[in-house]
């Protein structure tokens, strides 16, 4: 039990904010502070009104380490949970060490400046926070997030080795826009134009963006084109479970998403780097970003479901053995409760629930660590209370 603080006052921070305060036996006080106080304001407003929970607000630029060490130190929290941009993790990262707080986030660090998704940034911290007598907890969204405790929990119950991991992650669902992004366009786009990845007997194989795909069925859903791309759990999920000799992310993307994605790479709006425009300098993807619809406001009018989940072969009691954990969650139900689309919910409620794990004692340690290193149990049994039941399939057809 104790305080929490949240930074991000996105569609994820909006959804954080909801859950933490319907579950304010456990999260004593709440503050939510973001670059634009306005934004938390409204998001206090909604909660205070939704369930009678009042909410502190406070503005903080969260790349900047000074002021937020003063905001950690005056408001004094047990943890901050870190829903900001990922460019941003490292800076929060030294504040909570300078202040004492426990840090908790949902995507790992990447350099403002170049496309690159790896946790070695953030592993660099360990003996720092182990030293601190503190505690990181990383990627504890959905994907990174779940699939990475859906895993431990297959190890745990159905396997005594995993050898084929595949992540599936589908979005079915239709926001009426003609392109817009479910987050951030500037992290969206950059995760989704990058080289494909995948682990393979011990090594990481690279492959053009969107080369390999295939049609894969998800439930109650149907058949969706699916394309391999590299996610950043991948890394330390390989890296937990030795015994994996293949782990690959799979994506749905439909035509017309794809061909609004080539029309803004050709024309060069998906560059990150600085052009000169009538004497100012710009970033392409950052204009992007200001004229595309803001994901926070697609909730409204989305319908349909996304299917995320773990297909996983491996070996129990000397036998070959097929599973698939999956969560399936509905858009317009994520907008009743929280007013936001289902790709927020799924991130924020996860981060919650994490949250609920250290608060109440079930997590623990000093450190930095991945989520698939903690107990799956008591958090795949709070996650299915919050909002985002899972389910199982055994010895079935995986498709790959």
């Amino acid at each position: 039990m104790g305080k929490v603080l949240i930074i991000g006052a996105g569609g994820v921070g909006t959804v954080v904010v909801h859950k933490v305060a319907q579950n304010n036996d456990v999260f004593t006080e709440i503050m939510l502070a973001s670059r634009t106080k306005s934004k938390c304001d409204v998001i206090a407003a909604d909660v205070k009104k939704r369930y009678g929970v009042s909410i502190k607000t406070a503005q903080v630029d969260a790349d900047n380490v000074p002021e937020l060490v003063v905001l950690l130190k005056s408001f004094q929290p047990k943890l901050v949970i870190n829903v900001a941009l990922p460019y941003q993790d490292l800076t929060i990262m030294d504040a909570c060490l300078e202040a004492g707080v426990n840090y908790l986030d949902t995507a790992n660090y990447e350099p403002k400046e170049e496309a690159h998704f790896e946790y070695s940034w953030q592993w660099a911290y360990q003996e720092k926070f182990k030293q601190a007598g503190l505690i990181a907890i990383l990627g504890c969204g959905f994907d990174p997030g779940v699939t990475s405790v859906f895993t431990a929990y297959a190890a745990k119950h159905h396997f005594d080795e995993i050898h084929y991991l595949d992540i599936v992650d589908c979005n079915a669902g239709d926001h009426g826009k003609a392109f817009a992004t479910n987050f951030n366009p500037e992290i969206n786009i950059r995760e989704v134009t990058q080289r494909g990845k995948y682990w393979q007997n011990g090594e990481w194989v690279e492959t053009e963006p969107h080369e390999i795909h295939k049609p894969l069925n998800y439930p109650e859903i149907g058949s969706k084109e699916s394309y391999v791309i590299y996610h950043e759990e991948l890394e330390s999920l390989v890296k937990n479970f030795p015994t994996i000799k293949r782990a690959r992310f799979w994506m749905t993307f439909g035509q017309e998403y794809l061909t609004h994605l080539r029309v803004i790479q050709n024309i060069g709006m998906a560059r990150i780097d600085e052009v000169e425009y009538n004497g100012q300098k710009i970033v392409p993807i950052q204009f992007l970003k200001a004229v595309l619809p803001n994901p926070g406001d697609l909730g409204e009018n989305y319908k349909g479901w996304t299917s995320i989940g773990c297909r996983i072969k491996g070996i129990k009691n000397g036998k070959e053995v097929s599973y698939y954990i999956y969560n399936n969650c509905s858009h317009e139900d994520a907008f009743k409760e929280t007013g936001t689309q289902g790709v927020s919910y799924t991130t924020g409620v996860p981060a919650t629930v994490g949250a609920m794990m250290f608060m109440t004692g079930k997590w623990s340690g000093k450190g930095v660590f991945n989520v698939e290193q903690f107990n799956p149990d008591p958090f795949l049994d709070t996650l299915a209370k919050q909002g985002l039941p899972w389910h199982e399939q055994f010895n079935i057809d995986l498709e790959l």
